[in-house]
């Protein structure tokens, strides 16, 4: 096997070398098998609603599944998403834990902290225990499963290749575009929503394969389900300028709105979480109460297309209905996802965005009888949602024009989405993805490298020596010493070395003008900001950051318990954050250029620094990476590891997880001084 396979190893380390080419190749692979996992998504989805249903061996747009309920018994209605929630917790527990819920955030998630490395077992994971969760009657949508199957392609892809992390992270987004451009039969959505949602990246070198991986998936998508949109749109346009107005309120709703339902799905999964009960029985009871809701309101069962087009033709004229149904619908996602179900929340937005916009349409048509139909207001509502609840609003814009195809809607769509978007984040900060995230301490929309500076801990930058004064000292003293020096800002603390605050240069300044009688009346302890943000040393980079940040401080002191022991300035965390960024662009490249089956033990000279491929010490066998403290320990940088597969013949070169457990036979790519290589070697 590995005589076949050698050839087709340097085939690949031969074309990376043409980063444009090889890049182009690999998207439009990804983009291929993307279109394909999405057209056998939905006919899976379809094949199983069927089959669970009974109902007529017809393509689903041949028949109404909400009419096909009306004529089942009661406990059929109940008992096949009870069923149905058992099947999709067993799978999601015995088989990839990361499957349940919505997946995007998993999927961001990989991208920010884990390199764009996602398990190949979640593809079909996700795939099965969704596609039985929305055909059972969970109330979720297909569009987050395809994200994160067509991402989870694109990082296997990305890993059976040997990439490095900055093209695997761009493979995970070529997978996500593909997914949401062959769902929707929009390439054009689909590569915004991978560089705004996942990425967060609008570079060149990453947006050129997401284009071109988006365009081959839906290729692929309209060759075998045909050109059409998703969803069944009348051509709307606006009647008079003056319905902007309206279109405005219904922004301002959709955000109020996208508020409650994101708060309602992340305290659900936290319930859920908390909740004590073996997981597939959770799923099996939320499966229940969905089937109990169904009896009344089955408008809700599903991805909800049918009724969404019900509300885009008029067809809901009741307000009070469709206000029920925004209200019913958001319990009923929120039971689904909370008890842990599979599968996606853009549907269930969109959902409400045409619930939402169908209510403001029936007021307007009341008062306004020439204003547009209710359906004008339920589209440009789904795109108003979409942009709040996800903070996406040019990837919402685009998803609407590209369903419409019709010019004339931009303009209130653009209003409505921008207006919602910025109620949610201004009066809510997360996305439904990203408030996820902050859960985990992981925070995307600070930029996806603050995140390198998760693993640096505060005394790694620390200055030991502040500039300090007596409570006691006079203020013509005080500001001799900082005009005198180059800090700004002085650490109050008393004889026994007690921190009780900051002096700061521009505090003063108000008295400044008046110092010659004030200098001998005020004393550090009257001028000290007691309520100065302090740090310990074991904190990491990241918070300080943030805390700096948020104060628009350049300094900040670090205490150990109530004792000052120095300050961390910002020039220095900005400093060591330059350095790992670096670094890991480094890593980027070796872990490209080498191949698996390298073994050379040469150094490379860096400066005063080396670049060194060793034997990991059989003293660190069985450690972790955060248990071995490399960088504390011997002052080196772990850039790539090489896994022993078989003996003799290692893997190839990747950045260490965190989890990462040293065996014997692998081998660490370090970088530092050269005596402290040779004493880690010889240790």
């Amino acid at each position: 096997m590995s005589r076949i396979l050698a050839p087709l190893g340097w085939l690949n380390q031969y074309l990376k070398q043409s980063t444009t080419i090889y890049m182009v190749l690999v998207a439009s692979l990804i983009g291929l098998l993307g279109g394909y996992a999405a057209v056998a998504f939905r006919l899976l989805i379809q094949h199983l609603q069927q089959t669970l249903w009974n109902s007529p061996e017809l393509p689903s747009e041949h028949y109404s599944l909400l009419e096909w309920l009306t004529t089942l018994d009661w406990y059929w209605i109940v008992s096949i998403p009870t069923g149905g929630g058992l099947i999709v917790g067993f799978l999601v527990y015995y088989g990839a834990p990361e499957a349940k819920g919505h997946g995007v955030p998993e999927v961001m998630q990989a991208v920010a902290v884990a390199h764009g490395r996602i398990r190949a077992r979640v593809v079909a994971i996700k795939a099965l225990a969704s596609s039985i969760c929305i055909a059972s009657g969970g109330s979720v949508g297909r569009e987050g499963p395809i994200v994160q199957i067509g991402s989870a392609m694109g990082s296997s892809c990305g890993q059976m290749l040997g990439l490095g992390p900055r093209r695997m992270r761009t493979l995970v987004g070529c997978g996500a575009a593909a997914g949401v451009a062959a769902t929707f039969n929009a390439p054009v959505a689909g590569a915004l929503f991978a560089v705004e949602v996942i990425l967060g990246d609008f570079g060149v070198p990453q947006f050129s394969p997401i284009v071109i991986s988006s365009v081959v998936a839906t290729v692929v998508s309209r060759h075998f389900l045909g050109d059409f949109p998703a969803f069944e749109i009348p051509l709307y346009s606006m009647h008079h300028p003056a319905e902007l107005l309206a279109y405005g309120v219904l922004g301002l709703l959709a955000g109020l709105v996208a508020i409650g339902f994101t708060r309602s799905v992340h305290s659900a999964e936290g319930m859920g979480e908390r909740w004590k009960l073996f997981p597939p029985l959770k799923t099996m009871l939320g499966g229940l109460m969905i089937g109990i809701i169904a009896l009344k309101v089955p408008e809700i069962m599903g991805v909800g297309y049918e009724a969404m087009n019900e509300a885009l033709d008029g067809g809901y004229e009741a307000l009070m209905f469709l206000v029920m149904l925004i209200a019913v619908k958001v319990l009923a996602v929120s039971i689904t996802l909370g008890t842990g179900g599979s599968g996606g929340i853009f549907a269930p937005s969109l959902f409400l965005g045409a619930m939402l916009g169908g209510a403001v349409g029936v007021i307007v048509q009341q008062y306004f009888p020439g204003a547009a139909p209710p359906g004008a207001y339920a589209l440009v509502g789904m795109g108003a949602m979409v942009a709040s609840t996800t903070h996406a609003p040019i990837t919402a814009i685009m998803i609407l024009f590209e369903l419409t195809t019709d010019y004339k809607i931009i303009l209130p769509l653009m209003i409505s989405s921008i207006i919602g978007t910025l109620v949610m984040s201004r009066l809510h900060g997360d996305s439904i993805y990203t408030i996820k995230l902050r859960g985990r301490g992981i925070k995307i929309r600070q930029g996806q490298d603050v995140n390198l500076l998760r693993s640096i801990k505060v005394e790694e930058v620390l200055r030991r020596e502040p500039i300090t004064v007596l409570p006691s000292e006079r203020l013509s003293s005080m500001l001799q010493r900082l005009f005198r020096g180059a800090e700004t800002s002085l650490y109050v603390v008393d004889e026994n070395e007690v921190y009780h605050g900051v002096v700061a240069l521009n505090a003063l300044r108000p008295i400044l003008e008046d110092a010659d009688s004030m200098s001998n009346l005020l004393v550090a302890a009257d001028t000290a900001n007691a309520d100065w943000p302090t740090v310990t040393t074991s904190e990491t980079l990241d918070k300080v950051l943030q805390s700096l940040d948020a104060g628009y401080r350049d300094v900040m002191p670090v205490v150990d318990g109530d004792r000052l022991v120095g300050v961390v300035h910002l020039e220095d965390v900005l400093e060591r954050y330059r350095m790992e960024l670096f670094k890991n662009q480094m890593v980027d490249g070796l872990a490209e250029s080498m191949p698996a089956a390298d073994n050379r033990r040469d150094r490379h000279r860096v400066g005063d620094f080396v670049m060194a491929e060793i034997e990991v010490p059989q003293g660190l066998v069985g450690r972790t990476m955060k248990e071995m403290s490399v960088r504390q320990r011997y002052g080196l940088n772990v850039l790539l590891v090489r896994t022993e597969i078989a003996p003799g013949e290692l893997s190839a070169p990747q950045p260490p997880e965190p989890d990462y457990c040293a065996s014997t036979g692998d081998r660490f790519v370090v970088f530092g001084p050269e005596r402290s290589v040779d004493r880690m070697q010889n240790s």
